[in-house]
């Protein structure tokens, strides 16, 4: 049974949510200040923590501080208001996994949670913010040609042919490798095979994601902190270079660091020795050190965001993987593996894809790639049914990318959109629309508007939802609702 930590002093919230997630098969464990939360964290390792926004006695900054210090892989969900909405953002950047606002949705909260503890458990699996990774055995080549390592896959195109072979070059070495690589390509991956290929491999593998690091506490993860050091330091923590010593540590998105750390983090690779965060000692180190960015390091030395002396001492080999969209042979692929894992995961027995998916899967830009692809896959195979994969399991704007090809610029607002009426996808949905004006069809022309102006604010954001929502002028959540709106209308 999963264990849920409630932190909030409205008793009501408490009571409503232990009842909810308790006839869901939680055990639930009630907490109405930050301190006794953190006092009972000092002993007590729950699955997962919500926390309310603001408390009597401390806020969620302190406490979510306070908790990662304690379990620095813990998911963390925030409850908050709308009016709270700003700093919630401010909160995940801090470490926190979600928000949810009030009020509380029943099926948002089961769906954020199950998320969330998902989350917490493959981080735990590998070992925390370090995610030390148990090494695997070696990779292994399918009936289509597709070498396998974990569950990651190594296509057999001309373009993963030859970053195998620089793998297989460089992994005997003792180079620092640069990995260059859009969100979601499997950088970490590659870097693990280097890993596992190298003299190395008997000892651990450390990945970070610099990008989820705050400010505050980043010297800390990397390096350590000693008892005291600052506030909520309550004890000594071994940093993730300590945990890699004689092994890998691999730095994702090493560009979000700030230049106080870049600073530290050059005296690591120069000197090959480190100091905790109020420490006074030096300890040795030998750690190989892959990094990885989604953007040119080199542009980033121009622009001041990166140290040049530190680009340089990293620049000594570089692997650049190739996004999705540019070797579209490889999507079924790809799809058909992570079905396969997700069939072994929720124990059903999916056999494939409707040809329809296909067809939208090879057209569609996947703009978060492998990462992006899993999670459609995982989506759809819970979703589905029966015993193919059907276009109407896909999320909203995966089903919906082809419509976005019309060839004509929507209209820039809702009056602009009623003047020139419905485009294209009006025309399929409304097909009397023009012939029979009506109260319901004017109704109609106005939702299908909104909806062309959905579509255009996702394609510009590249179907980053949050700043879809931005160039809209509405929330998040606003924007879901809409979303799960037109989908319901589509299949009806």
């Amino acid at each position: 049974m999963k264990k849920i930590l409630v932190i909030d002093d409205d008793r009501d919230i408490c009571l409503l949510l232990n009842r909810f997630l308790s006839r869901r098969g939680y055990e639930v464990i009630e907490m109405f200040t930050g301190k006794k939360a953190l006092t009972w964290l000092d002993s007590n390792k729950p699955d997962l923590i919500m926390c309310d926004y603001r408390l009597g006695d401390m806020d969620a900054m302190e406490v979510l501080s306070s908790i990662k210090n304690r379990h620095p892989e813990m998911p963390v969900i925030i409850i908050t208001g709308y009016s709270d909405m700003r700093t919630a953002v401010k909160v995940m950047k801090m470490g926190a996994y979600d928000y949810i606002t009030k009020p509380l949705l029943p099926d948002e909260i089961i769906h954020t949670i199950q998320q969330a503890i998902e989350h917490g458990e493959t981080q735990r699996s590998a070992e925390p913010s370090v995610k030390k990774q148990v090494q695997a055995s070696s990779p292994s080549a399918d009936q289509q040609g597709v070498t396998y390592s974990g569950d990651y896959i190594f296509g057999d195109t001309d373009a993963f042919r030859k970053i195998i072979k620089q793998v297989a070059l460089v992994a005997p070495t003792s180079y620092s490798v640069i990995i260059y690589g859009e969100t979601g390509s499997g950088k970490e991956s590659i870097a693990q095979e280097i890993h596992k290929r190298s003299k190395r491999s008997g000892k651990p593998f450390v990945a970070i994601d610099c990008g989820a690091l705050s400010k505050e506490l980043a010297a800390s993860e990397l390096f350590g902190h000693e008892k005291g050091s600052f506030t909520g330091a309550v004890n000594q923590k071994t940093g993730s270079f300590e945990i890699a010593n004689g092994g890998t540590i691999f730095l994702d998105e090493v560009a979000n660091l700030s230049y106080d750390v870049q600073v530290s983090l050059l005296r690591v690779v120069q000197e090959r020795k480190m100091r905790r965060v109020g420490g006074t000692k030096d300890i040795d180190l030998d750690v190989r050190i892959i990094i990885a960015s989604n953007e040119l390091l080199w542009n980033a030395t121009r622009t001041g965001k990166f140290r040049e002396d530190l680009y340089h001492r990293f620049n000594e080999f570089s692997i650049e993987i190739p996004p999705l969209r540019e070797r579209t042979e490889d999507i079924m692929l790809f799809a058909n593996h992570f079905l396969k894992v997700t069939n072994q995961e929720l124990e059903k027995e999916v056999k494939g894809f409707d040809p329809d998916v296909e067809a939208i899967f090879t057209k569609y830009v996947w703009f978060g790639n492998l990462r992006e692809l899993k999670n459609v896959i995982k989506r759809a195979t819970l979703l589905t049914e029966g015993d193919y994969i059907e276009a109407k399991t896909l999320p909203f704007e995966i089903s919906n990318y082809s419509k976005l090809q019309f060839g004509e610029q929507p209209p820039a607002n809702l009056s602009a959109a009623a003047q020139s009426g419905p485009i294209t996808v009006a025309e399929q949905k409304l097909p009397a629309a023009k012939a029979n004006i009506s109260e319901s069809s004017l109704k109609e022309a106005s939702i299908d508007a909104e909806y062309e102006m959905i579509l255009q604010a996702l394609k510009e954001s590249n179907y980053n939802k949050s700043k879809a929502a931005q160039l809209l002028k509405i929330d998040r959540k606003t924007l879901y609702n809409k979303m799960t709106l037109y989908e319901e209308m589509k299949n009806h």
